[in-house]
């Protein structure tokens, strides 16, 4: 700490951190603001990539391969705040000797599986075993751990105990290991959102009277836009001024070709020629998404049945809740549950357009008024501050070792991945190969 009492916290996040980010970037951002707000902590975000945009915070890049531009900043920390990282990265923070924290909000063990399902079989089961080696490395490794949810967290807490981390020393000290595991939900700003610039509806040319629902994020393989496509195709005819507009697009190849078989599917089904389906192909700055999300009807999420669905935590559905926007969303996950629970919009079964048209039919008819007291209710409890309080908390108190195996209690398996990952790291580094979770 400095001269002052204030914690240095560096979080380690591989995404981009900028003007233009997805999820985890957001995340690292949000939080970075609350500790500084919280603590008077120093702050600094240590990011894959950076577009140069200003997040009130210092942001400095590191290759996740070549970790070793972490170095000084990793020397100066007390704390850091990371993402489950690649061997090279975890070496170094344990070296480091700051209290660890690992944000286990983003199920990546599951995401790999799907972002690499149109790859080489033998790549796919590596790249799906350094995934679980990276995070149970991190359950060994850190002081605390945070997830999304109380699924997550159930979900940790089961690897846990096949670790052997569930230890009597720790179940006495805390029951509930709440002081271990817990959860910092993702959260939305405290400040309501403000439309910023030009109407997105006139940049579409799309028309004051046409009802708008948004797809307000990427389109990912692991999501289920045909579904979506279809259900407003379903829908147009009955409420022939439905239009569906997908926000924002990604450059990461399983985001490509998803939406380009999006884009096949609503050209087969007459919906670009007739403006029924409108793809923007930008990514939308992270300030002016506020503009897009107060001009839609409606936000409509879909995603296929599977793990990832079950343990994901679908952050661009926070937004809506933000803007007042009710959303249509596939079942399956917590914040799905929410929605039907708090009518916040509404829920149907995976893959079943039918269903989806139905619903926006209903939520599109009792128009954004009739869900806006709860959305508010519902934005209030999730306000970053909010969700962020028991990280603030365990950086309050003073840091006490609850740090249960380290490096040794690697199994055999692990170890040679590491060593070969070790091997190789610097090749992969000169080649620019992104981690699965860069977006």
């Amino acid at each position: 700490m400095d001269s002052a009492g204030s914690p240095r916290v560096l979080l380690v996040y591989a995404d981009r951190v900028g003007a233009s980010m997805g999820g985890v970037g957001i995340r690292a951002v949000e939080l970075a603001r609350v500790l500084r707000g919280a603590l008077g902590a120093h702050v600094t975000i240590a990011a894959a990539e950076t577009d140069g945009g200003d997040v009130g915070v210092p942001v400095v890049t590191f290759a996740p391969h070549a970790p070793r531009a972490l170095a000084p900043h990793l020397a100066a920390a007390d704390v850091v705040v990371a993402q489950p990282a690649w061997p090279l990265a975890l070496r170094a923070f344990a070296r480091s000797g700051a209290r660890l924290v690992f944000d286990l909000y983003d199920p990546e063990a599951f995401g790999t599986l799907e972002h690499f399902a149109e790859r080489s079989p033998r790549l796919r089961a590596l790249m799906a075993r350094f995934a679980a080696d990276r995070l149970t490395a991190a359950l060994r490794l850190g002081d605390h751990a945070m997830c999304a949810n109380e699924r997550q967290r159930d979900l940790w807490l089961g690897a846990m105990l096949a670790e052997g981390l569930v230890t009597p020393a720790r179940y006495d000290a805390d029951p509930t290991l709440r002081s271990v595991l817990d959860v910092v939900a993702y959260g939305v700003p405290t400040a309501p959102p403000v439309a910023a610039g030009p109407s997105p509806r006139a940049a579409l040319g799309i028309a004051p009277e046409d009802e708008v629902v948004l797809w307000n994020g990427g389109i990912w393989s692991w999501l289920d836009a045909p579904t979506a496509i279809r259900a407003v195709a379903r829908l147009r005819e009955r409420r022939p001024r439905a239009r569906l507009v997908f926000m924002g697009a990604s450059a990461a190849a399983p985001a490509v070709r998803a939406g380009a078989a999006a884009r096949a599917l609503a050209e087969d089904l007459g919906l670009l020629a007739d403006g029924g389906v409108v793809f923007h192909d930008a990514w939308v700055p992270y300030d002016e998404r506020a503009a897009w999300l107060l001009d839609a009807d409606c936000a409509i999420s879909a995603h296929v049945d599977h793990l990832e669905t079950r343990f994901s935590s679908r952050t661009r559905l926070l937004d809506c809740f933000w803007a007042g926007l009710p959303v249509v969303c596939t079942q399956g996950d917590e914040l799905a549950a929410r929605v039907e629970r708090d009518d916040l919009g509404a829920t149907v079964r995976p893959d079943d357009p039918d269903a989806a048209a139905a619903a926006l039919e209903r939520v599109l008819g009792r128009g954004r008024g009739a869900y806006a007291e709860p959305l508010a209710a519902t934005a209030r409890e999730l306000t970053w501050p909010s969700v962020a309080d028991p990280l603030v908390r365990w950086l309050r108190e003073p840091a006490v070792v609850s740090r249960a195996g380290g490096p040794a209690a690697r199994s055999l398996g692990e170890r040679v991945r590491t060593a070969s990952y070790v091997a190789a790291a610097g090749t992969l580094s000169a080649l620019r190969v992104r981690p699965p979770g860069l977006r």
